[in-house]
């Protein structure tokens, strides 16, 4: 609701806009929403908001739709270095990296483009990395029931480095075993084995 100067000493939280309430958090912050280099902001945020949080509507079967095939493999499949970008649910500050994924077929595989379209379904919400980490690791196993499932993130908090402990060159590593990969040193060591080429820092 751009050009009006109302607040929400005015208007029902309840029926207020989603535009007016970053109006106001504007203004809580000391800023004139009417200025002009904040005229528009409420509404690009809203904007902004809903692409960097579209996970919440994202549909896990509709991403795989068509995505699953029958196959006579069963060695190990990697997608390794796919890029995510996230929000902490705490600070509502953003964390992003790398995710490293591996499978073991069990008849079924998942076309490779879907695995990242995967991580962004969970990535795409308010999140903290260790149930990122989970969720993709079970959606992977709900999907095609592998022998088993690993995942690995290694992400930079700005809630870390912005504020808090500033710390810049930080990262967190989290990890889920599933399967074989928790049960079989071999299969998990091979696995850690071929995500640490080509310089990862694991």
């Amino acid at each position: 609701m751009a050009g009006t100067s109302a607040t929400l000493d005015s208007v029902s939280l309840e029926t207020a806009s989603t535009q007016e309430l970053y109006r106001e958090l504007l203004r809580r912050m000391g800023e004139d929403p009417d200025r002009d280099g904040l005229v528009r902001t409420p509404e690009r945020m809203e904007k902004s908001m809903a692409f960097l949080t579209r996970g919440y509507v994202m549909d896990i079967n509709a991403v795989l739709h068509d995505a699953l095939f029958d196959v006579d493999y069963d060695e190990m499949v990697i997608v390794k270095d796919i890029e995510f970008f996230s929000q902490c649910e705490h600070h509502l500050l953003p964390f992003f990296g790398k995710a490293h994924i591996a499978y073991v077929p069990n008849g079924k595989v998942i076309g490779l483009s879907k695995i990242p379209r995967l991580v962004d379904v969970f990535a795409r919400r308010l999140q903290v990395q260790e149930r990122l980490t989970k969720q993709v690791s079970e959606a992977i196993q709900e999907a095609i029931n592998p022998q088993g499932v690993a995942v690995i993130l290694e992400a930079q908090h700005l809630c870390m480095m912005m504020r808090g402990v500033e710390k810049q060159h930080s990262s967190t590593v989290t990890s889920a075993m599933l399967g074989v990969f928790k049960e079989q040193v071999q299969t998990r060591n091979e696995f850690l084995s071929l995500v640490r080429r080509q310089g990862n820092g694991i």
